[in-house]
């Protein structure tokens, strides 16, 4: 005999589950609030719903307790178990702390110990086991059926996708609100949702109300390159397992979605959106620059492909929800982030340029960043190590003012004879080229290494150039603007030692504070011949 399937729930069904669903014994209703800064960039009206917000800094809470309260008194008595390295570890912790049952959360050995103390801090018994979150999913079912405690899965259940669910009916009700006020807002209506995706938990709540309320709005799905398994399943009409996932958005690093999840967003999502690290990194800043808050990198998947949207489509005087749907960012995670914003907006490009080892040519190329035609420019990052007698390769970052800018400033440097190379997309130059240009040279003699701070303003390079004897020969340069009002940069300047007394009155004229390095050990080891 075959046991008989479960009925499919249908959005009117969820619209019931949803509706009556418990979740504010535990969450809030978190705040819509437009992202005036950002909406006027890209001429469409962004609102930010504030998950990040919430007591554990996701919307994960919402699904775990409503599932936890649907549970018997038997089941509560015995307790609960779950699998997570994040967001839902916490939800599940502090629901159970609520709900008084006992709860264990599996993680897997990898996890940082900023989130198995916050689990913890939340009242969750920790266990940690294997390496990766397969191992801790299967350790737990192993605990589940030993202990007979209940599994509270992360999306793949239709009481966690209803608790998610009450974000879309708190948004159509805000913005029913927003548009009856006097001001941007006044008669606005919701466009579209763009909604980041894991496993499927989130989406399918959200398209499963909207759909049944409002269906004129549009549901879009958000996901990494290195983890769409919602993405490819869809498209190809059964669910995908993705043989590995990145873990930069750890929050939707997911090989397998869930059935139901599948099921949902198989049938209610419009559009499937794909965004890439650099993308994410940009609107994670984005979103900082309108609220003052750092959201971790899924929490920023939704504004990254809102921006995508609307250049792919030129929208304007639409009205767009993106659901920020987690705060948990490690804090060692935001010197890459910073770092990858700017090429992420394609507000700065970054090349390999050839210029002839010869006495002048660096001040000729600088001066012609400098004539580059459009607005003024400044030079975010500059790396040089003399290599070749003939030729020296330097690896140049520059801010822009668009995208598609990069390709127009190679050209430049080329018409000039300086063979350039765009490299603003290659991911090996941005996450490892960059931080290796240079070593020792044969070629360099009479060497003396300098670190400067020199002021964050136009001319303060030119100033330094100009002031240098044309008999000194630049032979390392390295400089990275870090967002301050003054830049530290490297410089390797061959001087005769019969020009000792006028280097010392070069730099006393310059008057940029500095720290010679020419005796550091670290610089004879990797730097000195």
């Amino acid at each position: 005999m075959t046991t008989p399937k479960r009925k499919h729930l249908t959005p009117a069904d969820y619209l019931k589950k949803i509706l009556t669903a418990r979740v504010y014994d535990v969450a809030r209703e978190s705040a819509l609030e437009p992202a005036k800064i950002l909406s006027k960039r890209i001429h469409n009206m962004v609102l930010l719903k504030r998950e990040d917000q919430q007591s554990v800094r996701s919307f994960k809470l919402r699904g775990a307790y409503n599932k936890m309260a649907h549970l018997s008194p038997e089941q509560l008595k015995k307790g609960v178990i779950c699998a997570s390295a994040g967001n839902h570890a916490q939800g599940v912790a502090l629901s159970a702390t609520k709900l008084g049952t006992r709860a264990v959360i599996v993680m897997p050995t990898t996890t940082p110990q900023v989130k198995v103390d916050a689990v913890r801090g939340f009242g969750g018994e920790v266990v940690l086991f294997g390496d990766s979150y397969t191992d801790a999913f299967n350790h737990a079912l192993l605990l589940q059926k030993k202990q007979g405690l209940t599994f509270v899965h992360p999306f793949d259940d239709p009481d966690v996708i209803a608790g998610q669910g009450t974000i879309a009916m708190e948004m159509l009700r805000q913005v029913q609100t927003l548009s009856g006020q006097e001001g941007a807002l006044k008669g606005a209506r919701l466009d579209a949702v763009f909604v980041a995706i894991g496993g499927g938990g989130l989406v399918s709540g959200v398209a499963n109300y909207i759909k049944a309320v409002d269906p004129r709005i549009k549901v879009i799905g958000v996901q990494m390159n290195d983890s769409d398994a919602m993405a490819q399943s869809v498209s190809a009409k059964k669910r995908v397992t993705l043989p590995d996932v990145g873990l930069f958005s750890d929050g939707t690093a997911v090989k397998l979605v869930g059935e139901e999840t599948f099921r949902v967003a198989k049938g209610l999502v419009d559009e499937f959106i794909i965004v890439d690290t650099d993308a994410v990194c940009a609107a994670i800043k984005d979103i900082f620059v309108d609220t003052r808050s750092i959201v971790e990198p899924s929490g920023a998947l939704a504004v990254a492909a809102i921006k995508q949207y609307v250049d792919k489509h030129k929208t304007k005087g639409e009205t767009y929800g993106a659901i920020l749907c987690g705060a948990n960012m490690n804090f060692d995670r935001l010197r890459f982030v910073a770092e990858r914003a700017e090429v992420g907006e394609e507000r700065e490009a970054l090349f390999a340029v050839t210029i002839p080892e010869e006495r002048g040519s660096f001040k000729r190329f600088c001066e012609l960043i400098g004539e580059l035609p459009g607005a003024a420019r400044s030079v975010t990052e500059f790396n040089y190590r003399m290599s070749d007698s003939k030729k020296a390769h330097v690896f140049v970052g520059l801010t822009t003012h668009g995208k598609g800018e990069s390709t127009k400033i190679a050209a430049n440097f080329n018409k000039h004879r300086f063979q350039t190379l765009d490299l603003t997309h290659d991911e090996l130059a941005k996450e490892h080229i960059r931080h290796m240009v240079g070593g020792s040279s044969p070629l360099v003699h009479e060497e003396r290494l300098l670190r400067f701070v020199f002021p964050e303003r136009p001319g303060a390079l030119m100033k330094f150039l100009s002031l240098m004897r044309p008999g000194w020969n630049i032979s390392l340069f390295h400089y990275r603007n870090q967002g301050a009002d003054y830049g530290r940069i490297l410089v390797g300047l061959q001087v005769p030692k019969a020009d000792d007394k006028a280097f010392a009155k070069f730099l006393q004229t310059l008057d940029y504070p500095y720290v010679e390095e020419t005796a550091n050990p670290v610089y004879r080891m990797f730097l000195q011949q």
